[in-house]
């Protein structure tokens, strides 16, 4: 069963080909010369993209074409040279070319999930007895593309977590003068609008005591992200200890956000060689 359809999968795919450092099929230092060939990057990227869907272990995934010590070597080849926070960027890069990204208000919201395997970037759960869990403080436009996250424990507030994830404002190249972040009740601190102030940023902050749905606003779009990314449940159930590689995952689960986002909405407004036949 395909992780993901081909319309979404393919052109992913060519993309990251392009990113991939040259590589012979066998090593030129080898003395003999008579070693196995490398596995294909293509098999790899494809169990990658299962491991992230499904959340399958690697060992579950591995099978005649590729070892689960492929995967995590390959893997960790391409976090070292940046290929997935490149592959990010550039799917960003493309979706605010062709549709926009919707910067003059975004939004931030932490969420909870479950990180059986603990690791760096865990910590005890309140809203499971305790249990090992991650917080990501996730950021996105005003449309729900996810534009960056903060990994903490699960213990951590949504509250601290805020400076370090409007940080990564900073890397998404101009900006207009007037931003609006919308933020739910918990931010809702004296704190938080002192930082608002100091960045020059417009707070749209659910007051505490009063009933969300009135104060809604278009905060709803980070819980639809939310939503998104818990489908990958790689990123659901995380168990990876180091958050290098929760970071990766993370990106590149992004990216297949952004790229769906971008075929769905440019569908009905542009044309191009093998478009999918109907809007999915």
């Amino acid at each position: 069963m395909p992780a993901l359809p081909s319309w979404l999968t393919e052109p992913l795919w060519d993309q990251f080909t392009d990113l991939l450092p040259p590589r012979p099929e066998f090593d030129p230092a080898h003395p003999l010369g008579c070693h196995r060939r490398r596995v294909a990057d293509r098999i790899v990227f494809d169990k990658l993209l299962q491991v992230l869907r499904f959340g399958c272990s690697y060992e579950a995934i591995a099978d005649t074409t590729c070892s689960a010590t492929t995967i995590r070597t390959r893997r960790d080849e391409w976090i070292r040279v940046g290929l997935f926070t490149r592959l990010k960027q550039i799917a960003l890069e493309a979706y605010d070319r062709i549709v926009g990204l919707v910067l003059d208000r975004i939004a931030v919201d932490g969420a909870i999930t479950k990180a059986p395997g603990g690791g760096e970037a865990a910590g005890p759960s309140p809203v499971d007895r305790g249990k090992q869990g991650m917080k990501r403080s996730s950021m996105t436009d005003g449309y729900g593309i996810p534009l960056g996250r903060v990994l903490a424990g699960a213990n951590r507030h949504d509250s601290p977590l805020l400076a370090p994830t409007l940080d990564l404002l900073d890397g998404l190249g101009p900006l207009p003068n007037d931003i609006t972040v919308h933020l739910h009740a918990g931010y809702d601190s004296a704190g938080t609008r002192t930082e608002l102030d100091r960045r020059g940023l417009h707070g749209q902050i659910a007051h505490k005591g009063e009933k969300a749905p009135i104060q809604a606003s278009r905060r709803w779009h980070v819980e639809r992200t939310h939503a998104w990314q818990n489908a990958f449940h790689r990123l659901a159930r995380c168990y990876e200890r180091r958050p290098l590689v929760i970071n990766a995952f993370f990106d590149l689960a992004d990216t297949v956000i952004t790229v769906r986002s971008l075929i769905r909405r440019a569908w009905t407004t542009h044309r191009w060689n093998r478009r999918p036949w109907r809007r999915r």
